[in-house]
């Protein structure tokens, strides 16, 4: 019966099309290279479109679809962008109003060019990702998948001043943010939605 019915869920899930992990349905079978343009940066964060590009590329890698080249003379497709915005917004306070946790997001806006035919494969306007970063030490929560991912424990994540625990969570939230969506753009990207 188990079988049977993880059978006839995969036959359905074949049959409407459904795929998994960006299997790049959306680029031309015949594109075999990609040249990524450096990302403009729209915003007050020096270098952030630089650090945003290589998370991109390394997703781009990671799929061994597509090989990257360094100039678009090389490449078969053209990917574009640029990060629109980087914010980081108090989302929860403590009795006396204090932060505790704020919600860090980045916005980019992207498009795919067939350099053969100079044509937009694929474009978005506002593609985002947001995560939370913990500023005090009573706010982190040591036992969520994300935590555990991290290089911290949490005995150590209590010993520390609130400015360090402020600046680790910070930075694991931007990190975090930007891979996410590098996977979201790629897989966007990719399957063509």
């Amino acid at each position: 019966m188990r079988r049977a019915l993880l059978l006839g869920l995969t036959l359905a899930l074949a049959g409407c099309g459904y795929q998994f992990a960006a299997s790049g349905t959306n680029l031309p079978s015949d594109s075999r290279t990609i040249y990524v343009e450096r990302f403009g940066n729209h915003t007050r964060q020096t270098g952030v479109n630089d650090e945003f590009m290589r998370y991109v590329k390394d997703e781009i890698a990671r799929h061994h679809r597509l090989r990257l080249v360094d100039s678009p003379a090389q490449a078969d497709l053209e990917l574009t962008g640029e990060v629109v915005a980087v914010n980081s917004l108090a989302g929860s306070f403590n009795a006396v109003l204090e932060p505790t946790i704020y919600n860090q997001s980045v916005t980019v806006s992207a498009a795919l060019t067939d350099l053969r035919t100079n044509k937009i494969l694929w474009s978005v306007r506002s593609l985002s990702n947001a995560q939370q970063a913990p500023v005090v030490a009573q706010a982190v929560v040591a036992t969520t998948p994300l935590f555990l991912q991290h290089n911290l424990r949490s005995a150590d994540i209590a010993q520390l001043p609130d400015a360090q625990v402020a600046q680790t969570q910070t930075a694991m939230a931007k990190t975090d943010a930007m891979t996410q969506l590098a996977q979201n753009l790629y897989a966007s990207m990719a399957e063509g939605f």
